[in-house]
């Protein structure tokens, strides 16, 4: 069977306001703006562009709502992009995207210019000369766009009156700004975006400028409770970092509340308010919960909905942070802490619906398998044959189910698909005799030309998106690339 009608449904429901945020999110910015002189660099945490992140764990909230906001801003907003010098040493991927973070940066600079927003420059972080970053920087120079360097320092954060000098920031080169309003954003955590702040409000009070800080950083929610599934959700997302969720001691000392901020910042601090007092006598903040401008926690409608949402992002860091380990043998460091977010959480890999219907499919078809949660709550699931991967095969049999075609009809006759491989394994040398999503699409768009049903089945390939899918096996980099354009949610088993 392809559908299993017994599994419960968990049909999405909204548990976030958007407009709702929209609004509050854009009159707080500008309120803080306003405490400000010359210029406020605001530090933006998280994505500023497809925050897919926060779309999953606060179903509702819009992958782009920061850059709406910003819009509203753009003749006073000057962008400066983040990337740490280690980042483009190693390669580093962003996940959800599967780009690395310099190719990223490129990707972030055209949908900022294309927008109509003004990119200044970029800044690579915590350099120690790394010949990467210096041909990246040649690269940037050559698609003229100006590129600053700050250096690690050794002693931070802990010696504030070492990085508050000579030796310390000011060694960093001072990143040239002719807005107001200056964004600090980054492909990913990790990227050295406060850093960069705090550098150059020393830089800036060195040539008698007026500037302050802010900080717009999505997770975690400071007025959500420590251990909420979507604070959890949180330090699983970023459990290579080795992230902390935290009471802030220091709120909790000035106003007697308990609030949630994670170690960073906490750390970061008393450098911040050290500088602000270098700086003006005084510090405008008594705590890293007053350096933020998140208003997200007061746009939840449906807390249920949310926690939901949230443990099923936990679930799929962990299955995807299992692969990394297996593909690669990193260190099980990161997966071992999200083991432990799941308990807080209270949950197991089997609370995802998908999973046990793609290893009970597997067990019973004795071959690699995969299941799709289809949008009623329906589960949809395909087997490896001959022909087709097992991917594509839950792809179609999903396709199907939505369409409300008989499961036994094909949508592409074998016959069309069996010149497909013989292309491929007799005179292309692949390996692989099933085919891929990719092939299987292609296959079906054709199919469709005089097949009503492949062409209802193609017109509903725009409603896969958000789907949950889980695969028994470790898929290759043309099906994850497939189903990630597709936008499909997926988790594998660590199995090869």
């Amino acid at each position: 069977m392809s559908i299993n009608p017994s599994i419960k449904p968990s049909i999405k429901k909204i548990g976030f306001d958007h407009e709702k945020y929209l609004k509050t999110q854009s009159e707080h910015i500008r309120e803080r703006i306003a405490k400000f002189g010359d210029k406020l660099y605001l530090e933006f945490g998280g994505k500023l562009f497809d925050d897919y992140h926060a779309a999953r764990v606060l179903p509702g909230f819009h992958p782009d709502s920061k850059i709406q906001m910003l819009l509203e801003l753009k003749e006073q907003v000057e962008i400066v992009v983040a990337i740490s010098a280690g980042a483009i040493a190693s390669g580093k991927i962003r996940g959800d995207l599967g780009i690395t973070y310099d190719e990223d940066v490129l990707r972030l600079i055209d949908v900022f210019q294309g927008l109509g927003l003004y990119v200044g420059s970029v800044c690579v972080t915590q350099y120690t000369g790394e010949a990467a970053a210096d041909r990246f920087r040649e690269k940037l120079k050559g698609l003229g766009i100006r590129s600053y360097v700050l250096r690690r320092i050794e002693e931070y954060p802990d010696n504030v009156e070492f990085i508050i000098g000579s030796d310390g920031f000011g060694k960093n080169d001072y990143i040239e700004t002719t807005r107001p309003l200056v964004v600090i954003t980054a492909p990913g955590p990790g990227s050295g975006k406060m850093a960069t702040c705090l550098s150059q409000l020393y830089h800036e009070h060195a040539r008698g400028v007026s500037a302050g800080y802010a900080k717009f950083e999505t997770f975690p929610i400071w007025n959500l409770p420590l251990k909420h599934p979507v604070n959890l959700a949180y330090e699983a997302a970023t459990a290579d970092l080795e992230d902390l969720n935290m009471i802030d001691p220091f709120h909790l000392e000035s106003y007697g509340v308990t609030t949630v901020n994670y170690n960073r910042d906490i750390e970061i601090f008393p450098v911040l308010k050290a500088i602000f007092e270098e700086i003006s006598g005084k510090c405008p903040y008594q705590s890293p919960t007053d350096m933020g401008v998140n208003m997200a926690g007061n746009c939840i409608v449906d807390d249920e909905a949310v926690q939901n949402a949230a443990k099923q992002e936990i679930i799929r860091r962990y299955y995807s942070e299992a692969c990394i380990v297996k593909s690669t043998g990193r260190s099980r460091d990161a997966l071992r802490k999200i083991e432990l977010l799941m308990k807080q959480a209270g949950v197991t890999p089997n609370d995802r619906p998908v999973v046990k219907p793609a290893l009970l499919k597997e067990e019973t078809a004795k071959a690699p398998a995969a299941a799709i949660e289809l949008p009623d709550g329906r589960i949809s699931t395909g087997k490896e044959t001959r022909l087709l991967g097992a991917p594509a095969a839950a792809l179609l049999n999903a396709l199907k189910a939505m369409a409300g075609i008989e499961h036994e009809k094909h949508l592409i006759s074998p016959k069309a698909l069996e010149p497909i491989t013989t292309l491929k394994t007799k005179y292309l040398g692949s390996q692989d005799q099933g085919l891929h999503c990719d092939e299987v699409l292609t296959a079906l768009s054709i199919s469709s030309s005089d097949s009503e049903n492949a062409r209802l089945a193609l017109s509903l390939l725009p409603r896969l998106c958000g789907l949950e899918m889980h695969s028994t096996r470790i898929l290759c980099t043309a099906d994850v690339e497939i189903l990630r354009k597709l936008k499909i949610h997926l988790t594998s088993e660590p199995v090869r």
